[in-house]
């Protein structure tokens, strides 16, 4: 009886929460077409509070809002979203890691970052932020072209660089020009999608037919392996490149993934 009562229970959560994240992509999507874009991301913390306002709970914790939630909601490529912020789950892991390491300090760059974090980091204080987005598709104060950033030698405490690699052809300028404007000392996160075996890509692949065939997505140029990433930093200037795969975190919201320390 116990047993049926708790599996009632279960899928009735379940369904709940489908609906929520089914409502969420919806509601998103009208309010992107109806709604100008820099006004609807001004106050994109006020709109998540009203629709997320009965996803109050105790069981899930984001570790960049700090709220708590009933749960995180699944969205189609099955990534977990904080329904108060909108973090994902890379997000909420980069913002823990960063706090947990000391690592929030000094002049800090920051490509395309997302609009949770960057909000935070660019009223923190203690920091110098530069945040950019070259294609202008992103929350950000500057446009860096990242295979020529314009800033001198040994400028960044703390650069990160999460997917954005995988979208730049000539990745190894990019690489050197991230261990030039990084200080001695200072720390280079970087993420990407990974493969098995050895780093895939093929530029005479043009169209998004194409790419999307072959990487996984309209705008990427090539998939790396976790070990050719470190290889290529490494080949470039990076000489100290960590690789940390941390596990899943069911209260956090946090999935299995590998990110690159390099260190110079």
């Amino acid at each position: 009886m116990n047993l049926r009562i708790n599996s009632e229970h279960f899928f009735s959560i379940q369904k709940r929460l489908l609906y929520f994240s089914r409502m969420y992509q919806t509601l998103k999507k009208v309010a992107l077409s109806v709604i100008p874009r820099k006004f609807l991301f001004e106050n994109e913390a006020f709109f998540r509070s009203v629709f997320a306002f009965h996803l109050r709970g105790k069981n899930h914790e984001c570790t960049v809002c700090g709220r708590g939630n009933k749960e995180f909601l699944e969205i189609p490529d099955g990534d977990l979203l904080c329904p108060f912020c909108g973090s994902r789950s890379r997000t909420r892991r980069l913002y823990w890691f960063l706090n947990e390491n000391d690592l929030i300090c000094g002049k800090v760059l920051h490509f395309s970052p997302s609009r949770s974090v960057y909000r935070l980091l660019k009223k923190n204080a203690n920091i110098t932020y530069f945040s950019t987005d070259f294609e202008d598709e992103f929350l950000a104060d500057y446009r860096y072209d990242i295979t020529q950033i314009i800033k001198e030698n040994d400028f960044f405490d703390l650069i990160i660089c999460y997917h954005i690699l995988e979208h730049i052809e000539n990745d190894k300028k990019a690489m050197e020009e991230l261990h030039r404007v990084l200080k001695s000392g200072g720390t280079c996160i970087i993420q990407t999608p990974f493969k098995e075996g050895n780093i895939y890509e093929d530029f005479s692949k043009k169209t998004s037919e194409e790419r999307l065939a072959a990487f996984g997505q309209e705008d990427h140029v090539r998939i790396y392996s976790v070990e050719g990433l470190q290889k290529r930093l490494n080949e470039n200037g990076f000489i100290n490149v960590e690789i940390k795969t941390f596990p899943a975190n069911e209260r956090y919201g946090f999935m299995e993934e590998t990110v690159l320390i390099a260190k110079k």
